[in-house]
């Protein structure tokens, strides 16, 4: 069921904003997602929050447009892609990463985010019909027992349901993020905040990671260069 956040202002001044800037550049690559993509656009001033050389690097010259907004379950991502955000557009590659919300205070069931995150994929594809959709699973974190277990469950079916060949590409990279068969904290800026909070979002160092890690398959969707064999 799409959820709106428009009491938010905030958010309604993203969603709007964003209805305004694709509308003048149609882009030709789109992340949608919650906080994590979002935070693609912090500039600093700690290393560990200056993204945009990352972004420059990986995206800057593929008319790349950032469509995360924190907080967004997968009720309230669907709601903005029926609600204009991806009207009048046809990117080659559609992005997308969420659920990491469903799994925090909401604490909705693999099951729900599942129904979610199919309903945002099927969605797309609907007003999308040219666009290759690449979805990424949902990050590990270190928030609960319950929240790491979920995220495994969630990944696991994604796998299962989404295999090579189809109309959405998979890729977990749940890998990126572990040492030793356990979570690198030192990869989360969260601990890092002046009020210390559990590992969920990665630093501008370990997104650059992720970036690695999807370039191979995103390269290839886009028909591009791979940009993790050059600097």
């Amino acid at each position: 069921i799409p959820i709106a956040r428009l009491d938010l202002p905030w958010w309604r001044a993203r969603h709007e904003a964003v209805l305004h800037r694709l509308k003048q550049n149609p882009p030709e690559l789109i992340f949608l997602g919650d906080s994590i993509t979002q935070d693609w656009e912090l500039r600093g001033p700690q290393p560990w929050r200056d993204f945009q050389p990352a972004w420059n690097r990986f995206y800057g010259d593929r008319n790349a447009a950032n469509l995360g907004f924190i907080g967004d379950t997968t009720a309230s991502l669907l709601w903005r892609i029926e609600n204009g955000e991806v009207a009048a557009i046809s990117p080659r590659v559609a992005v997308v990463l969420i659920g990491a919300n469903n799994l925090g205070r909401l604490h909705w069931s693999a099951d729900d985010t599942l129904a979610g995150i199919a309903a945002i994929l099927t969605e797309l594809h609907r007003r999308l019909p040219h666009t290759k959709l690449l979805l990424i699973g949902i990050l590990p974190s270190e928030r609960s027992a319950w929240a790491t277990q979920t995220t495994l469950t969630v990944n696991r079916a994604l796998a299962e349901r989404y295999k090579p060949g189809g109309e959405v590409t998979f890729l977990d990279v749940g890998h990126v993020f572990m040492k030793g068969g356990q979570l690198d904290r030192t990869m989360f800026l969260d601990p890092l905040l002046p009020t210390p909070q559990d590992p969920l979002h990665p630093t501008a160092a370990a997104q650059e990671k992720l970036a690695e890690a999807i370039e191979p398959t995103l390269s290839a969707l886009l028909g591009d260069r791979n940009k993790v064999t050059r600097r």
